[in-house]
């Protein structure tokens, strides 16, 4: 059995009871896939700031990166390539778009979220203040939000509901 048959399962496995009367599948699936990415992303950030980066700067001889800063700039591209591997192909599997115009939108997509990530870790972790962690969660709501809203209207505009 296929990775993306798994996860597809297991996705149904919840929707059945809890949530078929409520919401359609392809919106219980796209939040499954988003929520667990997520959970991943804020879960590699944590680890990497407080146990590997130690929440201690990172000096590179030519410039000091923040250890939040840091953890995410490796973050980042693992969960941007698990996203769209999930969005690809377990979400919206169908979509008849051709491969290099959904990752062409998902990438633009992904260039507003990188903006948004270091702009609002500056902000709440600088201006105030805010414990990185929190911050970092905070700034993933917001570009989750976003992001659902640019996917669904723009990435996979033509995907068939």
């Amino acid at each position: 059995m296929k990775v993306k048959e798994i996860i597809d399962r297991v996705v149904s496995w919840f929707y059945l009871p809890l949530f078929k009367k409520f919401i359609p599948y392809k919106t219980f699936q796209y939040a499954a896939c988003g929520g667990g990415n997520t959970v991943f992303d804020i879960l590699l950030f944590a680890t990497l700031y407080n146990f590997i980066f130690e929440k201690e700067n990172i000096d590179l001889g030519f410039i000091t990166i923040s250890p939040y800063i840091a953890a995410f700039l490796i973050v980042f591209p693992v969960t941007l390539f698990t996203g769209y591997w999930l969005m690809n192909n377990v979400v919206f599997h169908g979509s008849p778009l051709k491969g290099h115009t959904k990752m062409g939108r998902y990438f633009l997509v992904v260039c507003t979220n990188i903006v948004i990530n270091y702009a609002g870790l500056k902000f709440f972790v600088e201006q105030f203040h805010f414990y990185p962690t929190p911050s970092k969660i905070l700034v993933t709501i917001i570009c989750t939000l976003l992001s659902y809203v640019f996917q669904r209207y723009f990435t996979f505009r033509n995907y068939s509901r």
